[in-house]
């Protein structure tokens, strides 16, 4: 389950924009609000490119996508 809070922090601190991202990992802002709400899964592929966009460590990505 994705930490929303924690993946929401990460993204304000870069100053990218959640149309950016959705733009990057190939799926509409609907789809992304839905993955950051939890109501969808991301799939290793999204995973793999958020980390490089979001520039996230792998205890940082761990913490928000694999926080159970």
């Amino acid at each position: 389950m994705t930490n929303s809070l924690e993946l929401e922090l990460q993204i304000k601190r870069v100053g990218i924009t959640k149309k950016e991202i959705a733009k990057s990992l190939g799926i509409s802002e609907q789809a992304l609000f839905n993955k950051i709400k939890g109501e969808t899964e991301f799939k290793a592929s999204e995973i793999y490119k958020l980390t490089d966009i979001l520039r996230l460590s792998a205890e940082s990505r761990d913490l928000i996508f694999f926080n159970e």
